[in-house]
């Protein structure tokens, strides 16, 4: 009896023992929802392998498994998104593999207690690569070249290049055109908004051309002791010292002597050049000369009739006194010829050396009360006297 007493209290406490696993069972099904330490995955993945990674057990091979653990109807062999509020899937409940169960693998952030939306799935790189060359390619199409009608017209107005040119304002150049002092390629313009290529049409202003091409035109007063050179081997100051911050190349027109002063011509438009320094144009010009006397009275008269010199005649177009104090005269001598040493050679030749020698006019350009070493530009209507002397 004491043998079966104590069989039935080993009875009684085994089955005590039997209640007491069973308790830990239901706590167990109770903290389903919350996966052991070692049973978490914090893999980043998107929608079709979150079912896969939803936990050990709601796998594809967790059917069997996933009945105590899930706890869910659709808790099938799939185990897959379709487990079902209980399921261990992306939209499982608080009592299956739910958004704990799964963790960031079984739906991502925003599946987060089954109540966010359903993710998409990962593009490959490869499609965005795609993506990125279609875009490219949207944007760096070439432009379709439109009708001139629809486009933009060519050339610029005439208005805005006259300005531009420095004949005045806008307002002041349309003025101009309404009082039919413009001429385009030979023809008077009498209507507003005309465009024009300032590289190639020929635009004047009261008979005188207008500078409007990217020409530049300078004059210089060259003191004594300048080489008439844009550059000297031998380090001398020259012209090109005067214009080293321009961007474009400039040469000079014509030269003087080393200790001739006066004005000098700087520019870079090749034919008026070439034209102003030819013979056949017989460009004018002027020069002061400070010689000793007495003068006769037909000195003006030999110069004018030509003076015989080393390589042939040479002949003053004009000659006057502008100055007397004692035997100290200042003469003015012009002449259209460019030898070298003309005026100083005719006026030794003549009997009367030249202490000092200033060039004052340049054609229809004077030098006036520009100082010595000074750089101007010239004024478009300046320009537009050089361009008539030469027939340009």
């Amino acid at each position: 009896m004491r043998s079966s007493g104590r069989n039935s209290r080993g009875s009684g406490s085994g089955g005590k023992n039997y209640r007491g696993a069973g308790n830990r069972r239901d706590e167990q099904q109770q903290r389903a929802g919350r996966p052991r330490p070692e049973e978490r995955r914090y893999d980043v993945g998107d929608g079709p392998k979150a079912g896969p990674k939803a936990g050990p057990q709601a796998g594809p091979k967790g059917g069997p498994k996933a009945g105590p653990r899930g706890g869910g109807p659709k808790a099938g062999p799939k185990g897959g998104p379709k487990t079902g509020s209980q399921g261990g899937g992306p939209r499982g409940g608080s009592q299956g593999g739910g958004p704990r169960t799964g963790g960031p693998s079984a739906g991502g952030p925003s599946a987060g207690g089954g109540r966010g939306r359903k993710p998409g799935p990962a593009r490959p790189r490869e499609y965005e690569a795609q993506i990125e060359e279609r875009n490219r390619a949207r944007h760096d199409k070439p432009r379709v070249k439109l009708p001139k009608t629809f486009g933009e017209q060519e050339g610029e107005r005439l208005q805005k290049v006259l300005a531009r040119a420095g004949m005045g304002s806008r307002r002041a150049c349309e003025d101009l055109i309404d009082q039919a002092r413009v001429e385009v390629n030979g023809k008077i313009v009498t209507e507003q908004g005309m465009r024009v290529d300032p590289e190639k049409d020929e635009i004047k202003v009261d008979g005188l051309t207008v500078a409007t091409q990217s020409y530049l035109f300078f004059a210089l007063n060259k003191p004594a002791g300048v080489v008439s050179t844009m550059e000297d081997p031998d380090g001398r100051q020259c012209l090109g010292d005067y214009v080293t911050n321009r961007e474009t190349r400039l040469f000079h027109v014509g030269r003087l002597d080393t200790e001739t002063e006066g004005i000098i011509l700087l520019t870079n438009h090749g034919e008026l050049a070439h034209r102003l320094t030819h013979p056949r144009y017989g460009v004018q010009k002027t020069y002061l000369a400070a010689i000793q006397g007495p003068l006769p009275r037909d000195l003006g008269k030999q110069l004018k009739s030509g003076i015989q010199l080393e390589d042939g005649y040479a002949r003053a177009d004009h000659f006057r006194v502008v100055q007397n104090t004692g035997k100290n005269y200042l003469v003015e001598v012009s002449l259209h010829e460019g030898r070298k040493h003309i005026v100083r050679r005719m006026l030794a030749e003549a009997g009367f050396p030249v202490d000092k020698l200033v060039r004052t006019a340049f054609g229809p350009i004077a030098l006036g009360d520009q100082k010595s070493g000074w750089l101007r530009r010239l004024t478009n209507t300046e320009v537009g006297m050089l361009m008539r002397e030469v027939d340009l």
